[in-house]
């Protein structure tokens, strides 16, 4: 293209201060550069992601570049019409980005939903990770705290096992003393069999508690009676009966420590909210060749509600002041462990029924016990 005679460069305008020159020289170079970079960056932000990205987003983020590209070549020629009065190249240059920047005024207008949706979507998610952080944090330590409970209850129980004996031992000896008379006698007999109930109490405790690395076989009939000898001064406080009915092979492989935590949790509710004397307890558990469902059934006054949707959730109590909301999120926490499924059905006035599944084997995956609850 042919040089205009009558067009001079910008330098010639501008020969009255050297010093415009060099600034307008400098700052549109430094102008060309930042917009390089920028278009650069784009272009490879677009490669390092080709494989996630949106083909139709690819293709406007590397229009987006050339636009860019382009402001910054209008800088470029800036500078060289300083010198050289290449103004219809200058005028090619603005008219090429003219174009790129009507294209992607265009593109941002047909995606301004997607963006919007995109960042309102990306703030939502973000808070929510950090709710949900949050939650995870309490959780957390609510379990550490569980863990160390279940271990300072277990070395109690273990510590109290050698005085007992040694107290046993000792009501033997009075027993067996000469002299002794009839009444004496009945009574050191009397105080033995109370160190031994206390012992069997301790010991139950331990089995309770201790756990094994691996699952093992586990009849969830004599965890339920393990765990009504655990409540048996709250039933006897209450005057409540607790029902304990089986069908079917009631063995799964889980933990045993678990599975009695699980079955205190639910039976230990139950036998509370029976405010009444003389009420009903009852634990089914019906055995089949998938696993084992377990109903756990009182009369008391019912859940709340407002409380229902959220029962199983951490801090969740039926209990007011009385209760942490630790038990059913637990029990939830194990079942789901185990791959199991667990449900309320509760109505005011009524009571509350607790609904358990437990898989046969370990390893079941959770489709299966789902959908054979």
């Amino acid at each position: 293209m042919s040089i205009s005679p009558s067009l001079m460069p910008h330098a010639v305008c501008w020969s009255a201060d050297p010093k415009l020159i060099w600034t307008m020289v400098v700052t549109n170079l430094i102008t060309f550069l930042s917009y390089l970079t920028i278009a650069l960056t784009l272009l490879l932000l677009v490669r390092r992601t080709r494989r996630i990205i949106v083909h139709d987003w690819a293709y406007f983020v590397v229009g987006f570049a050339l636009f860019i590209l382009a402001c910054g070549t209008t800088h470029l020629l800036e500078v060289v019409t300083t010198w050289k009065p290449l103004f219809w190249v200058d005028a090619w240059t603005n008219i090429v980005t003219a174009v790129l920047s009507a294209w992607v005024a265009v593109m941002l207008i047909q995606r301004i939903t997607d963006i919007s949706f995109g960042i309102n979507d990306y703030a939502t998610r973000l808070a929510d990770s950090e709710s949900e952080k949050q939650r995870l944090e309490a959780s957390l330590l609510s379990a550490r705290k569980l863990e160390d409970w279940s271990r300072m209850s277990a070395s109690i129980s273990h510590e109290i096992k050698s005085p007992l004996q040694a107290i046993q031992n000792l009501q033997f000896l009075i027993g067996m003393q000469e002299g002794v008379t009839p009444q004496i006698a009945e009574l050191a007999r009397m105080a033995a069999d109370e160190a031994q109930r206390v012992l069997s109490i301790a010991n139950s405790t331990l089995s309770f508690f201790r756990q094994g690395a691996q699952p093992e076989p586990i009849d969830l009939r004599d965890a339920a009676e393990s765990v009504r000898f655990l409540l048996a001064p709250l039933i006897r406080q209450k005057s409540i009966t607790l029902e304990i009915e089986s069908q079917g092979d009631c063995t799964v492989e889980a933990f045993s420590g678990e599975t009695r935590q699980v079955l205190l949790n639910v039976i230990r509710n139950a036998c509370e909210a029976s405010a009444q004397p003389g009420a009903h307890v009852r634990v089914e558990l019906t055995g089949n060749d998938a696993g084992v469902a377990i109903t756990v059934t009182d009369h008391g006054a019912g859940i709340d509600p407002a409380i229902l949707p959220n029962l199983f959730e951490f801090g969740v109590s039926t209990k007011g002041s009385q209760g942490n909301g630790m038990g059913l999120w637990t029990v939830k926490h194990i079942v789901g462990k185990h791959h199991g499924k667990v449900s309320v059905e509760s109505h005011r006035g009524q009571g509350t029924r607790i609904h358990l599944w437990w898989p046969r084997s370990w390893d079941a995956s959770p489709l299966t016990a789902n959908a054979t609850a």
